[in-house]
């Protein structure tokens, strides 16, 4: 589907909930994606992408930024402590931060680099025990430990259950976020972004909707 479709769907949902179209940042989730694809899309003006795996990002990323000014990198896929310092240096936001040993790298790392990506915590609405983030009764004192490192996290991400009306789950989400004193939220991919948006997103990650069905993972 077109960039130009997404965007205007994105519009038509901030205009039916009532809100102003630059309320909700559209990010464009190119893991995986063939390189024809992505700077396609760059083409088209699209400058905010995510990706899920920072080694791929490392690769992909400190090119395209030569060749495309302004371009704002999000991580969106889940970080290993040991990939802390490579992600603060490289992506301008980070959706998954999950645990409180996450938490303490990440804090020492950014007092180093004197740079601090903007953060979202990863919230597990669904309790499902593979998934990564903390529960949702935990979310409020996980981002009251996360201030107590000098970590302001910005915001808070999920992702709903599979089969689950993602509705409850955004809601359930923009409660916390309050609770918490937090602004933003990161909700919404290429099936369900619009109802994201109706429960106050303000980012959505939007991968297949835009690129097409991304290649198997070697």
């Amino acid at each position: 589907m077109p960039l130009s479709d997404i965007t205007a769907r994105i519009t038509a949902a901030c205009r039916a909930a009532g809100r102003a179209p630059d309320a909700v940042t559209l990010i464009a989730v190119s893991k995986l994606q063939p390189p024809e694809r992505v700077t396609a899309v760059l083409a088209e003006g699209q400058r905010v992408f995510g990706e899920n795996y920072v080694q791929e990002a490392q690769r992909k990323w400190p090119g395209w930024r030569g060749e495309w000014p302004g371009v704002e990198l999000h991580l969106v896929g889940p970080l290993q402590g040991n990939k802390a310092k490579a992600a603060v240096q490289l992506f301008d936001a980070i959706h998954s931060l999950d645990r409180v040993a996450l938490a303490e790298r990440l804090a020492r790392v950014v007092q180093a680099e004197g740079r601090a990506p903007q953060l979202f915590v990863q919230v597990n609405t669904g309790a499902e025990p593979q998934k990564a983030g903390v529960l949702p009764d935990e979310a409020e004192a996980f981002v009251a430990r996360c201030r107590t490192l000098d970590l302001a996290p910005a915001g808070l991400m999920c992702i709903p259950p599979e089969g689950d009306d993602p509705v409850p789950h955004f809601r359930l989400l923009g409660r916390l976020a309050r609770d918490c004193g937090l602004d933003m939220l990161s909700v919404g991919m290429s099936a369900d972004f619009e109802a994201a948006i109706a429960e106050g997103a303000t980012h959505v990650r939007v991968g297949s909707a835009i690129f097409g069905d991304r290649p198997a993972k070697d």
